[in-house]
């Protein structure tokens, strides 16, 4: 399959790029620093976010935003996945999220946010509530064939690749510890497994480590 990754020197995107690669996927690494593209067997396109065109993404099977912006502006990642969004819509090629678990939902019938949550970090909650508002604009559409990605409540980017997840769905789901985590390898390994079967399109899953 041939694999765009936007944001493919970030932490998420470096590890998505590898597990691709990999197994044998063409990957071309989006990214604004060519030299930040540490796998050497992936292409690498150079350009920012905001000036890509739809016909960059022409011929790929699947595009992942891996984009992330720990800056003060973080409305950014309304305005950087509906700009994804309309580049692939009305196309065969699928989009996929590497999304938040602020929004995810902490009881089953949905009506309550892990960000909405007491206790939830102050400091964290621009980043969830925009991530929140982009994954609901998305739900609207029709027109693309996407699919969000949300990790445990403890993402671990220095966690280990144990190679295995346990998939789920809307709502927050604990592990055999009674524990929300998963490392950004394991991430990795559910949303390559994503791309390569197709079983969730223009729906939220959730991974949480075993």
């Amino acid at each position: 399959m041939k694999i765009a990754v936007i944001g493919a020197s970030g932490k998420a995107g470096r590890l998505i790029v590898d597990e691709a690669i990999a197994r044998g996927h063409e990957v071309t690494a989006f990214v604004r620093d060519a030299n930040k593209v540490t796998n050497k067997d992936a292409l690498v396109f150079e350009s920012d976010l905001f000036d890509l065109k739809s016909e960059d993404l022409v011929g790929f099977d699947s595009v992942v935003d891996a984009f992330g912006f720990f800056g003060e502006d973080q409305t950014v990642h309304v305005t950087s996945l509906n700009h994804i969004a309309n580049l692939v819509a009305e196309t065969p090629t699928r989009l996929l999220v590497v999304g938040g678990a602020g929004s995810l939902y902490v009881d089953e019938a949905l009506t309550t946010q892990l960000m909405q949550t007491e206790g939830f970090p102050e400091a964290y909650l621009p980043m969830a509530s925009n991530m929140g508002k982009a994954l609901d604009q998305l739900r609207e559409r029709a027109d693309v064939k996407w699919t969000y990605v949300s990790p445990a409540a403890d993402f671990r980017a220095d966690g280990i690749r144990t190679g295995s997840y346990t998939l789920a769905g809307e709502v927050l789901t604990l592990n055999s510890q009674n524990e929300s985590t998963i490392s950004y390898a394991d991430y990795a390994i559910a949303m390559v497994d994503e791309i390569e079967q197709a079983h969730h399109i223009q729906k939220r899953i959730s991974v949480v480590s075993k």
